[in-house]
């Protein structure tokens, strides 16, 4: 892997380890805490409630071992980030083959924007039960209040964890005195942890339980969690990395513990106001209401909402961090913090609006229609987690098993069981609610073939997709096996032409000094090529006769009276029009033997022009292409520049 891309870059390695036990600690927690806000986001408050009201304390179970299921696996995420230096995306595309890395980037995206579903709906119903504000204003403020946060970004990883560590302090708060005004049956609830399904109701508990560890393992934060411990500068060696894993564990620990806890406040709360009192609750905002209404007080209610809102922004980070490290990850494309926020709420607004604009109607649905479906919608939203789930987990596995990869950090056997048996019951859970589901909507059809053919050809292909995942490390170390040794012919190579992309904008160091070396050490003929842009150029080509083909023709030739006064045997060529169509075709006029460009460190949408030159360029020639990052190079100092007279 190439050391100068790294996972989070502008806060990569930022954070530094000073000596003593106690500020070492300190200075390696932080990551876990970030990660445990997806722990108890609205997306955990919608299965939490549907979880106590409707079945008692009879989930229980279900948190405590989605709990435990993450505390394991955001172990082995971490280890994965300190031992090899790539986080799970970045891991997943050096590993599988290009059509399978793609596949994994789609599925985690659409896992990306439903948790960022569940942000925005606990965003906008939080903001209704505080203020009053209408949904429609909601979205808006939801779409616009992660910048906010974003900002925090530029200050450093340490100013995130600690706004994070605040809003997880106001949630907590909150149920604590919750808690405190329900006063529990410990008993009952001790109870709750022995596993079993409601007998009078398996395929909606099922539902349940499916979106309550859909909720709480949520994929996109293995890919996180091992992206933020490499901002924490250890030292990159075998005890270095032991000491990173071991505190990063005890950080994991700390922090996932305490989001279960307060997982299971939320539960145990909806037991004691709803379940106990035969309240049925069909939508958030029935629970702040009934809040205030069981307990006498207000405040009760008044918690509940700022809770809900700590938890929609606290979560809308994390989010954020997630979508950008496994878009750069995966497919290598880099975009700006806020252009990549903005593409992840849009998906999720998009499908909140939808609910909106269908279930406003109060005339036809009733008043509480809205309520109603956001909160179908936000459940929903983690059984879509929980099923793309296994994607992320197995590859976590597969990785932090393989010695190759691990050394001595690689999973012992009895870690590596655990993981395998994580990632079976999540199979399991969602292999059987399918089935379930299907002969639901099955009977609501005229003809049940239209939902086994079209949601069994789903589930048959992600099902094949995942076993493919499964069995490809014995597939691919097999042929790896059996490979054998390679004698390679090495023939001389002899370059007469060597063509050089030059922009005249000050940024061509680093491009004509690869060129130049080379066409020294072959003796070869070095060709200058500039493309003229702009409207007369397009049209009249070499006839152009603006100031832009004017001046650009007097900077090349004053570049090839440069080279040859260096001792080059230079030439200098000039297109006009389409860069990527003009380098193509003066490449082949002239027979280049080679062409050397510049990438130049532009900015994104320039980024993307010059993806659009490079790209088209390197399929089309036939010949090697030399593509050179500019670095930091100065401008290039050409004859008719530093009081040499007028350039333009």
């Amino acid at each position: 892997m190439d050391g100068n891309h790294h996972s989070l870059e502008d806060i990569h390695a930022s954070v530094p380890i000073p000596a003593g036990v106690w500020k070492r600690f300190l200075a390696f927690s932080g990551p876990a805490f970030l990660i445990s806000v997806g722990y108890m986001d609205p997306g955990n408050w919608g299965t939490d409630i549907e979880a106590g009201s409707k079945f008692g304390y009879q989930l229980m179970w279900v948190l405590l071992l989605s709990n435990f299921m993450a505390v394991l696996l955001q172990t082995l995420a971490a280890r994965l980030g300190v031992v090899t230096g790539r986080d799970l995306a970045q891991a997943c595309r050096e590993y599988y083959p290009r059509p399978a890395t793609f596949a994994l980037w789609v599925l985690c995206e659409i896992a990306i924007a439903a948790c960022d579903l569940a942000e925005v709906i606990g965003t906008v119903i939080a903001l209704k039960l505080l203020f009053g504000l209408a949904y429609i204003y909601g979205l808006g403020i939801a779409a616009a209040d992660t910048f906010l946060l974003l900002a925090l970004q530029r200050r450093g990883v340490r100013l995130l964890e600690l706004a994070t560590l605040g809003l997880i302090g106001i949630i907590a708060g909150s149920f604590c005195i919750e808690i405190f005004l329900a006063r529990p049956d410990i008993a009952a609830v001790l109870r709750g942890f022995v596993p079993g399904l409601d007998p009078a109701h398996v395929k909606d508990s099922l539902y349940v339980a499916i979106g309550i560890v859909g909720a709480t393992v949520m994929p996109h934060n293995l890919y996180l969690h091992s992206a933020l411990v490499q901002t924490r500068s250890f030292p990159n060696s075998t005890p270095g990395k032991a000491l990173a894993c071991r505190y990063n564990f005890l950080d994991s620990m700390l922090a996932l513990n305490g989001a279960f806890f307060v997982n299971a406040a939320i539960l145990i709360l909806s037991v004691s106001t709803f379940f106990l009192h035969n309240h049925e609750v069909e939508t958030l905002t029935d629970a702040h209401q009934l809040l205030g209404t069981v307990w006498g007080t207000a405040m009760a209610g008044i918690l509940f909402a700022v809770a809900l809102l700590a938890s929609g922004q606290s979560s809308t980070l994390t989010g954020t961090l997630a979508g950008q490290v496994v878009m750069e990850g995966f497919v290598h494309l880099r975009v700006r913090p806020w252009a990549r926020r903005l593409l992840t709420r849009l998906l999720a607004i998009v499908p909140a609006m939808i609910a909106i604009a269908v279930g406003g109607n109060e005339a036809l649905w009733g008043t509480e229609a809205v309520d109603q479906r956001l909160l179908s919608l936000l459940i929903l939203s983690q059984v879509v987690l929980s099923f793309q789930l296994p994607f992320a987990i197995l590859p976590l596995v597969q990785f932090t098993s393989d010695p190759r990869q691990m050394g001595v950090f690689a999973n012992r056997s009895w870690v590596k069981a655990l993981a395998w048996i994580c990632a079976l019951i999540v199979i399991g859970f969602n292999a059987v609610y399918l089935w379930l589901q299907m002969d639901k909507w099955a009977e609501g059809v005229e003809n049940p073939l239209w939902i086994y053919g079209s949601v069994g050809s789903v589930g048959l292909l992600l099902a094949g997709f995942l076993g493919w995942i499964a069995v490809y490390p014995l597939w691919a170390g097999r042929r790896e096996t059996r490979l054998e040794p390679i004698i390679p012919e090495l023939p001389g190579v002899r370059h007469r032409r060597i063509g050089v992309a030059v922009e005249f904008e000050g940024a061509d160091n680093a491009v004509l000094a690869q060129a130049a070396a080379l066409a020294r050490s072959y003796g070869a003929e070095l060709i200058a090529v500039h493309v003229v842009e702009g409207l007369a150029a397009a049209y009249y080509g070499p006839a152009a006769d603006d100031r832009e083909s004017r001046n650009d023709r007097l900077r090349m030739d004053q570049l090839v009276a440069h080279l040859r006064a260096d001792g080059l045997k230079a030439d200098g060529v000039l297109g006009y029009g389409a860069p990527a169509e003009e380098l193509v075709r003066i490449a082949q006029e002239r027979n280049f033997d080679l062409l050397v460009l510049g990438t130049h460190g532009h900015r994104f949408f320039a980024d993307l022009a010059l993806g659009q030159t490079v790209s088209p360029v390197l399929h089309r020639l036939k010949i090697p292409v030399l593509v050179v990052p500019s670095g930091a190079s100065s401008a290039p100092t050409f004859p008719g520049e530093d009081g040499a007279g007028p350039v333009r």
